[in-house]
């Protein structure tokens, strides 16, 4: 599995946007001129964020985006399955299609397990979380 620029692209708007949310809204040409993005490619991004409900639209002269939810209500595993599909490494398999006995242990062994870490990961961190406000896997540190 190879995360696409569409779905790096889409984390970076969504992170710059989350660091940005004193703002009533963002024009997409600053956000592409901080992320070294091209305007037109986040355009493409923007539209599938906004269908997902992740972003909303300020329309307008100086319209721009804005977060549609807060950032630790953003699960990054949710974004990056709108922007990619699923995110499993290979494919369950077809109902009915016989496996052999060395490809359905390769599959539980490993595959299977590969696709529930990597959710385990994804679906782990917000936004917030990456944006540093929030983050699950972070105890508290103690010093003396």
């Amino acid at each position: 599995m190879k995360i696409s620029t569409r779905g790096r692209y889409g984390i970076r708007l969504l992170i710059d946007l989350a660091e940005h949310i004193d703002e009533p809204h963002t024009a997409l040409a600053n956000i592409a001129e901080r992320q070294s993005i091209s305007v037109r490619y986040l355009e493409q991004v923007v539209v599938i964020l906004r269908r997902a409900g992740f972003i909303r639209s300020v329309k307008g002269a100086s319209g721009g985006y804005a977060l549609a939810r807060l950032p630790q209500d953003i699960i990054i595993g949710d974004a990056l399955r709108v922007l990619e599909g699923d995110m499993l490494v290979v494919e369950p398999p077809i109902p009915g299609k016989a496996e052999t006995k060395i490809q359905r242990c390769v599959r539980t062994v490993v595959f299977d397990r590969l696709n529930e870490r990597i959710a385990q990961v994804i679906d782990r961190k917000t936004l917030a979380s990456l944006i540093g406000t929030v983050d699950p896997d972070s105890g508290y540190m103690y010093f003396i």
